[in-house]
């Protein structure tokens, strides 16, 4: 979810420069590198008074600079509302599907490791009603199946399958 702007701050910005923004590292709620990965969808919000044309003219200067997987080259979606939000002209959120949250995944996945091998902190789940140890496995195996899926994402390839022809 990208870019993040105070509202006691009142910041004029050109549009141009918040849709630059969206992907920088500085405006992110999660400490991702985009360049490391591949975008499965991507999704920009927009509000204020933006017209349609400016918002192509920016998602295409943004499409030079990323990766989208093979069979969603135009995983845009785009959402306008006319309403600006207060103090600004204009602001624009962005919500995306990169591969690259596999690296934040692992991590959290070796904290998790090393805590739970000591079984540290983990009376505190256990003492909440309806809670049990194998519902922390089963969360685990989640997250483990969810860096497989990214890892998957990122390595695949397009399928070379023959069309059929037309006579």
């Amino acid at each position: 979810i990208a870019p993040l702007y105070s509202p006691k701050i009142p910041q004029q910005r050109h549009l141009d420069a918040i849709f630059t923004d969206v992907f920088s590292p500085g405006h992110q709620l999660c400490r991702v590198d985009l360049r490391k990965g591949i975008f499965l969808s991507s999704a920009l919000l927009v509000r204020g008074d933006v017209q349609v044309s400016d918002v192509r003219r920016n998602i295409d200067k943004l499409s030079e600079n990323t990766r989208f997987i093979y069979w969603n080259r135009d995983g845009w979606k785009t959402g306008l509302c006319g309403v600006a939000p207060i103090k600004q002209q204009y602001s624009v959120l962005s919500l995306s599907n990169n591969t690259a949250i596999r690296y934040t995944f692992e991590g959290l996945r070796e904290r998790f490791r090393k805590l739970y091998t000591r079984r540290a902190h983990l009376h505190h789940y256990l003492n909440v009603d309806g809670m049990d140890g194998e519902q922390v496995e089963a969360a685990y195996e989640s997250l483990n199946n969810q860096i497989a899926f990214y890892d998957q994402m990122e390595s695949a390839q397009p399928l070379d399958v023959a069309r059929p022809r037309v006579m």
